[in-house]
């Protein structure tokens, strides 16, 4: 059976179905870098090191031949060079740069942990160690393996150092604000709201965004499938257009949302004089 194109138009804004959460619980809207992406960087990152590691061996093919080193210690020597590039550069480059390498910025990724923080030495020391077996010794074929049979497309170094790539070219688009839909004034003040999926309330946002794009039948179709979706979590539902019910959740729950952080930062000013306090001594 053929792919639903509109189907496939709102996967490609689902989050994963796993998220992203901090060591505090708190989920992060973060998205694995695709496979695609993943490959070109590697490639980028792969023909990076090995110019690197040709130059090294041209030079000290130089030096050598004018010093007359011995077939033994020219063997150490290229051994100790191949090792250095192809294993200790990425090392110090991801360590340094927290996750960052030539390939990545080239593809707009970062090596972040499972929580989206940045990774340290022993991340990078493990990716790097692995991906020497990955990348050189089996050309590739482990990490492309690994990466299509993965979630958020971790090569084996990546499972190893509980590691993923994270996209971070995010669209510099900013979404017009706007208010309740007249028709829906009176609902909007009585209306619950449950806590949406974070997948569901991305599509819901990118449909909104976007939705002037399509034209009218692909519009009220997608429209259709994503309030049957938030009805689930919507009670009452209004007997209203769905693109303009899905409006008017969007709206509550912003407005909600940004009450629900206003109470709480009201209430922390008012526990500051008591939590900077000096305790009274007895």
């Amino acid at each position: 059976m053929a792919a639903d194109p509109d189907q496939e138009w709102i996967d490609d804004y689902a989050p994963g179905e796993d998220g992203t959460l901090t060591g505090e619980a708190v989920a992060l809207d973060l998205h694995p870098t695709g496979f695609v992406l993943r490959a070109a960087g590697a490639l980028i990152d792969a023909v990076a090191h090995l110019v690197v590691f040709v130059v090294a061996v041209a030079a000290i093919g130089t030096a050598t031949s004018v010093l007359y080193t011995e077939g033994a210690v020219l063997a150490a020597i290229l051994i100790a060079t191949l090792v250095t590039c192809l294993v200790g550069i990425p090392i110090v480059v991801e360590t340094l740069t927290k996750g960052r390498s030539l390939g990545k910025l080239a593809i707009g990724g970062r090596v972040a942990r499972l929580d989206g923080g940045a990774i340290g030495l022993r991340h990078a020391a493990v990716r790097s160690l692995v991906g020497f077996f990955e990348f050189y010794v089996t050309l590739g074929g482990a990490a492309a393996l690994s990466g299509l049979l993965t979630a958020r497309t971790q090569r084996l170094g990546d499972l190893l150092a509980g590691t993923y790539c994270q996209y971070e070219r995010v669209s510099g688009h900013v979404m017009p604000l706007f208010g309740i839909p007249v028709q829906l004034a009176e609902w909007a003040r009585v209306v619950d709201v449950a806590r949406m999926p974070t997948q569901l309330s991305r599509r819901i946002t990118q449909f909104l965004a976007q939705a002037t794009q399509y034209d009218a039948a692909r519009r009220a179709r997608l429209a259709a499938e994503l309030a049957a979706e938030a009805s689930a979590f919507v009670a009452p539902v209004p007997p209203v257009d769905p693109e303009l019910f899905l409006a008017g959740v969007t709206v509550v729950r912003r407005e909600r949302e940004a009450a629900a952080l206003r109470s709480e930062r009201e209430r922390l000013d008012r526990l500051q004089p008591a939590l900077r306090g000096i305790p009274h001594r007895p």
